[in-house]
């Protein structure tokens, strides 16, 4: 364990996304409990308010990320100035990212089930980091030997071969495995080969006059979503609590 870590952390410089990585997560968390207490009306904890201006997290959240981030690019990847960089860099991005949703949408939609995708994309954002923290280069320049890394059109042939999987993966709908993708160009190979989902751009362009085609992603994607949409969501619903019923208590009224 003690050699992986020099090996993998200390002496490639990785440190720093360790560090930042790790007051991400934190950060995340610690906020969702804190945002979960205000929400049930327990402990010390209340909105920020100025007069009738609800003061958002993702505010000192911006500014955290702007500091270190330039603090970062000042201070290089060693040191302590490195360290305390990106520790700043990663609790502003905590911040930011939980409420990715609001940004999105440009509503306070943060107990709604629009308020998921922040879930969600803290998730990918902390499970892709992590992957970069392992070793894992996008695009898969990290499977490259010394000579093929020397020859810039075997890198430029892997990086592109790569990317275009991505973006196909992409393309038929298939957000997550063309992120990941982009770390591990098998995930992107699996997504590129495998039948798009409807509704995605790929089906509406290839799939319009092959109804047999139409009707196989539809059925893979049923059972799909009915295999993992429930689990999924109850997995985002114990990490960031579940979202309001209200608006749809009060849609069944009318």
């Amino acid at each position: 364990m003690a050699d992986w870590w020099q090996r993998n952390i200390i002496e490639p410089g990785k440190l720093p996304l360790l560090l930042a990585l790790t007051a991400f997560v934190v950060t995340f968390l610690v906020t969702r409990l804190i945002t979960r207490m205000i929400r049930a009306g327990k402990g010390p904890f209340r909105n920020i308010e100025t007069g009738a201006v609800h003061i958002h997290h993702v505010v000192p959240g911006i500014v955290l990320t702007i500091i270190g981030g330039f603090c970062a690019v000042a201070g290089g990847q060693r040191g302590f100035g490195s360290a305390a960089a990106a520790v700043i860099f990663g609790v502003g991005a905590g911040l930011v990212m939980d409420e990715f949703a609001l940004i999105l949408h440009l509503d306070d939609v943060y107990w709604t089930e629009d308020g998921r995708k922040s879930v969600e994309v803290v998730v990918l954002t902390a499970a892709l980091v992590g992957l970069l923290l392992l070793g894992f280069a996008p695009f898969g320049v990290n499977d490259l030997n010394a000579d093929e890394t020397q020859n810039r059109g075997t890198v430029l042939t892997t990086i592109g071969g790569n990317f275009l999987l991505a973006l196909i993966a992409l393309f038929k709908g298939k957000f997550r495995m063309a992120l990941f993708g982009v770390i591990i160009p098998f995930v992107a190979l699996f997504g590129a080969v495998r039948l798009a989902r409807p509704g995605s751009p790929w089906a509406k362009r290839f799939y319009r006059r092959r109804p047999r085609a139409r009707a196989k992603a539809q059925l893979r994607s049923y059972h799909h979503d009915k295999r993992w949409l429930v689990p999924s969501r109850k997995l985002q619903d114990w990490i960031g609590g579940a979202p309001d019923v209200e608006p749809a208590r009060a849609l069944e009224r009318r």
